[in-house]
């Protein structure tokens, strides 16, 4: 440690810079040497100025280098030896390492055109909300400052019952809704209070990929069901696990596949849920934008004892909001709302009570309406250009609900073709095959086109269909030289073996 000895003092000029952020200078001295002793820029054993030098160095006050030799005595990082001075600690305690954190996959955040998970938001919109939320928190009573119902905003839970009563055919009282921070909370909170690590849930297959994820996570044995134009095939279940202990379903909308369950499986579903007295997890993520008619009255108001429904803000709003909700049976409720209590204790309240507010006044009501009339005319563009650019190499289903929507790839289509394909195009989209547990045929793109504008839409689909038509073309006539030189290799190997004497 190289030394600046001045004068009859012996200053010691010690490497250390003042951070003028922290206002306090005893603070600013004690954190400037920590550093120091903590990097191994001062050495144990190291004799450090008096608190008069120090103080001139430093151009501070002597109190404040004695309060902050306090502070690092009472750290254990430096020792007073009784007339010989002040001294770095020959012992220095276990200090917390420095080291980067063990490296995490995480899914990157899309924000291109396809990418799922977007919407769409207003000026208007976000006036009104931050209004509401500056007037909860100034008008809040003590109570509401406080812990509060572990179910949620009394507020909010009485609108969304009321409008599930209006426009999803649920009957509930608002003590059955309970609010939570997103559709994975939900699944979480239910499977910690009604479920036991190793139980068996029948999935949609293909099905909700993030659901699937975190089932996995707790710890559920997953059981594949496969789904058709009627949703999920409740006689696969039957066979694959009867004695399952629930079923995750989206029956409005079947993710990713578009499809409604009909009423027979709907049926049969519940008789299943009833005889076996297993749950049923009925996901509603999008029946606000439905484009042909209302919306269909949810499996939980057809039969709701052993229906747990799940809806969600996240599509209305944004995702940054963090608000989803549970509406569950009155037998299910105490287990739920005590498993709420000791995993959180409660959700954060002015902003529920801001959405109840836009809920009252109808604000929430006009902006859906503007949303489901601009995505459907994307829903509409993003149909015709991609049909048209792909020339029949792709097969666009065109949904009557909900935020995306899939061009089918023709069938057998390799892996590195549809990779290849992408690439091209350039585009943001998960693959219908990302939404399988058991391998099928069928592969497509699932493309959002909520949340993003109809030029960028517009021309995302143009690539993504001039991308497939010229990778899917080549790769067949790639396949038909390839077939025409096997057939004549085998009818010259034929044409020789006949020339030859018998």
């Amino acid at each position: 440690m190289a030394t600046t000895l001045s004068g009859r003092g012996q200053v010691l000029d010690l490497p250390v810079q003042l951070d003028p952020s922290i206002r306090n200078q005893s603070r600013q001295v004690h954190a400037a040497l920590r550093s120091a002793i903590v990097d191994g820029l001062l050495l144990p054993g190291l004799k450090l100025p008096s608190s008069r030098a120090l103080a001139e160095q430093l151009k501070v006050r002597r109190n404040t280098i004695v309060a902050a030799y306090e502070h690092l005595l009472s750290d254990g990082l430096i020792e007073a030896r009784h007339g010989a001075g002040t001294y770095v600690a020959a012992n220095l305690p276990s200090l917390p390492s420095v080291s980067p954190a063990a490296a995490t996959h995480l899914e990157p955040i899309q924000h291109s055109a396809f990418a799922l998970g977007h919407t769409r938001t207003d000026a208007r919109l976000l006036r009104r909300l931050g209004s509401s939320v500056r007037r909860s928190i100034m008008m809040a009573t003590t109570e509401e400052l406080g812990y509060g119902d572990p179910r949620g905003s009394a507020r909010l839970r009485s609108q969304i019952a009321q409008n599930l009563a209006a426009s999803r055919g649920i009957r509930c009282d608002p003590s059955c809704v309970i609010v939570v921070s997103g559709t994975q909370h939900a699944i979480r909170l239910c499977v910690d209070a009604l479920l036991s690590r190793g139980d068996a849930i029948w999935m949609e297959d293909p099905g909700y990929y993030v659901a699937r994820t975190t089932l996995n996570a707790a710890g559920m044995k997953l059981v594949p069901v496969p789904v058709d134009a009627e949703g999920i095939v409740v006689a696969a279940g039957l066979i694959a696990d009867a004695a399952a202990k629930a079923a995750y379903v989206t029956p409005s909308h079947q993710f990713p596949t578009g499809v409604t369950m009909s009423m027979s499986r709907r049926v049969a579903l519940l008789e299943w849920a009833r005889s076996s007295q297993s749950w049923v997890f009925e996901d509603d993520y999008d029946s606000e934008f439905r484009y042909a008619g209302p919306p269909l009255t949810a499996l939980a108001g057809i039969g709701g004892e052993r229906v747990i429904y799940i809806g969600t803000f996240t599509k209305i709003l944004f995702a940054g909001l963090r608000l989803a909700y549970l509406v569950l049976p009155p037998s299910a409720v105490d287990r739920v709302v005590a498993a709420r209590a000791a995993f959180d204790r409660f959700p954060p309240r002015f902003m529920q009570d801001a959405v109840a507010d836009l809920m009252t006044d109808g604000t929430l009501a006009a902006h859906t309406r503007r949303m489901r009339t601009y995505y459907r005319e994307a829903r509409d563009v993003v149909a015709e250009i991609l049909t048209r650019a792909a020339c029949g190499t792709l097969r666009v289903v065109v949904p009557t609900q909900g935020l995306h929507l899939i061009a089918y790839l023709p069938r057998r289509v390799p892996q590195h073709v549809v990779t290849e394909i992408k690439r091209r195009a350039g585009v943001e989209t998960k693959l219908v095959s990302e939404t399988r547990i058991v391998r099928g045929e069928d592969d497509g793109f699932i493309l959002g086109y909520s949340g993003f504008d109809i030029r960028e839409l517009a021309v995302a689909a143009e690539r993504l269909g001039r991308s497939a038509h010229e990778v899917i073309v080549r790769r067949t006539a790639t396949r038909s030289r390839s077939k025409v030189r096997r057939t004549v290799v085998a009818a010259s190997t034929l044409s020789g073996k006949a020339d030859q004497p018998t």
